[in-house]
């Protein structure tokens, strides 16, 4: 008889109890863990860089929660509780630059789902594979630069007086626009030049989606009489709808996010009505007018609304895309 883990009965002397020997199964799986050893020895300075810079700051929040001061340091300064949100959210710029931030990140969000899948299906139906491979290289060798080369590059193409792209507008009898400079102009700026940057990127996503698509559905349509529209919109575009589903829900997560790197690069004071959002606006209040507590409480205000947001966003790229990080 087998009763906890123990065979009884007679025969086994003593109370005749005698232990079961070891699972085969239970050395298997301990011999698995100890195989792959090296494999979580490789994660572990990324774990300890992870550690020490994202977790570690972390304890700074407490100052959004205080009148800071750097010479008392963080024990030492005053303990105000919410008065820093209250002063924050009390501020006219405040929600001026949060509509700032939702409206450039939305568009950019938008035109980032919009202008790969087109690009994607377009280079799809190029038949030649040089042509293909050599026009996949340049659309995305700009993600690889910096918006500070960028930014230098976009200074002299949209000048209003010698810019490239003003010359070729006045040859049409368009007079020069300050787009750089212009409140109407600036925010699409922003959107276009993003897309331009990263939109050769996105487009390998969608490529490799399409490699999924059975080319025996093409070959049947072909013979309904279905042209490339009908085989685009009723193939193709149902095809791609899984990671179209998935890449518009796990950018939800980045609806706070306008990008400062591009932003920092090209504002400048006459666009700040339109163009400044909650991660310049931070830099100028924190580390230009010393105002760390207000900074960190603007700060931790966008991290609580973006981590409600990334948590839906993954919720809802389980529930339609059946997406899931573990």
């Amino acid at each position: 008889m087998v009763q906890n883990g123990q065979v009884s009965g007679p025969g086994y002397g003593g109370e005749g109890v005698l232990p079961l020997p070891p699972s085969p199964l239970h050395g298997r799986r301990l011999r698995k863990k100890l195989a792959n050893w090296p494999l979580h020895l490789m994660i572990l300075p990324g774990l300890l860089l992870v550690i020490l810079f994202h977790y570690g700051p972390m304890f700074g929040i407490i100052i959004a929660f205080q009148k800071y001061i750097p010479a008392k340091g963080f024990l030492g300064s005053e303990w105000v509780g919410l008065k820093n949100f209250r002063y924050v959210l009390s501020l006219p710029d405040t929600f001026e630059v949060l509509r700032n931030t939702v409206f450039i990140a939305m568009m950019k969000i938008a035109s980032g789902l919009v202008v790969p899948i087109g690009i994607a299906i377009l280079l799809n139906e190029v038949a030649s594979k040089f042509i293909k491979r050599g026009v996949q290289t340049l659309i995305y060798l700009p993600h690889f630069l910096s918006w500070t080369i960028l930014g230098g590059v976009l200074l002299d193409l949209l000048s209003p007086s010698v810019g490239i792209v003003n010359t070729i507008l006045g040859t049409v009898g368009i007079k020069p626009i300050y787009f750089l400079g212009s409140n109407d102009w600036f925010p699409y700026v922003l959107v276009v030049t993003n897309e331009w940057k990263e939109f050769g990127f996105s487009t390998i996503i969608y490529l490799a989606a399409l490699t999924s698509i059975s080319p025996s559905l093409y070959e049947a349509a072909l013979v309904d009489g279905a042209g490339r529209l009908r085989q685009t919109w009723h193939i193709t575009l149902p095809g791609m709808r899984p990671i179209i589903v998935l890449m518009a829900t796990l950018s939800l997560g980045n609806v706070l996010n306008a990008g400062f790197d591009q932003v920092f690069n090209l504002y400048n004071p006459q666009v700040y009505e339109s163009g400044d959002i909650i991660d310049t606006y931070v830099y100028r209040m924190g580390l230009i007018s010393a105002q760390y507590s207000t900074a960190t409480a603007i700060g931790l205000f966008k991290s609580l609304v973006s981590f409600v947001m990334i948590s839906s966003a993954y919720f809802l790229a389980h529930r339609f895309a059946n997406y899931r990080i573990f």
